[in-house]
């Protein structure tokens, strides 16, 4: 294949974009945003679970001490009642007498029971409470950073995307100035090598695989015409020849 100096010369501009491109596609996929979020990511929703856990927890302990406080309001009516009934001096047998004040001294140590089983319920409940207060807190701080992460990610990405499209257009027009079947050559060449179609020739070096040509390769590159496209014998990539090949 033979191409103009100057075409292959703009080939490696080409290439040089393409280069550009591709460590520009790589940070904007690296942004250490990326990791950040995840991380935080991760925290918040370990946190939301905990909260969830803590206020299902409050809400569970909040309907048992609605129901413990109504046993303790039963015992206590019923106790009253009682107390009531032997005041009045409704109840006048001995036996009756008796029993009942059996029963109000049952119910008295029966309410206290209830009152103790109230202040346990009482103690979990605000216990869940502090948690839900402090996890509340926790998951709004971590969601702060979440979001001061992601502006800053957006605005790194905005940045990148801007440079990208400004590489990307310039990238067309001088592709476009490549003779077709040069550039159809370097396009294939970039995807077998790795994203590099075209190296210089700098010292006698491929700036490709980085290997020195021998003697052989030397000479037979000082004998090719300068329209001639030259392989590299070592990586086969397109080898530009320039004012500083070292020739």
């Amino acid at each position: 294949m033979n191409a103009a100096p100057a075409d292959q010369i703009r080939l490696l501009d080409v290439q040089a974009l393409d280069v550009r491109l591709s460590q520009l596609d790589h940070k904007r996929n690296t942004l250490p945003e990326h990791a950040e979020i995840e991380s935080l990511t991760k925290d918040l929703t370990q946190l939301r679970d905990l909260l969830v856990a803590a206020q299902t927890e409050e809400s569970d302990t909040a309907r048992e001490q609605t129901k413990a406080e109504q046993d303790v309001d039963q015992v206590r009516q019923r106790a009253v009642r009682d107390q009531q009934r032997l005041d009045s001096g409704a109840v006048t047998s001995p036996k009756d007498l008796e029993s009942l004040q059996h029963e109000i001294v049952s119910l008295a140590k029966r309410q206290g029971d209830l009152e103790d089983v109230v202040l346990e319920v009482m103690e979990r409940r605000e216990s869940a409470q502090e948690r839900a207060t402090e996890l509340t807190g926790r998951v709004s701080s971590v969601q702060a950073k979440v979001d001061d992460a992601t502006a800053r990610r957006d605005a790194a990405q905005e940045q990148i995307d801007g440079e990208i499209a400004s590489a990307t257009k310039e990238r067309e027009v001088m592709a476009a100035s490549v003779p077709a079947d040069l550039l159809k050559l370097y396009e294939k060449l970039r995807v077998q090598q790795g994203g590099v179609g075209a190296a210089r020739l700098y010292q006698r070096r491929c700036e490709g695989c980085q290997l020195e040509l021998n003697i052989t390769e030397v000479n037979e590159v000082k004998a090719a015409s300068p329209d001639t496209v030259l392989r590299c014998e070592n990586c086969r990539r397109i080898l530009v020849r320039t004012s500083e090949s070292g020739l």
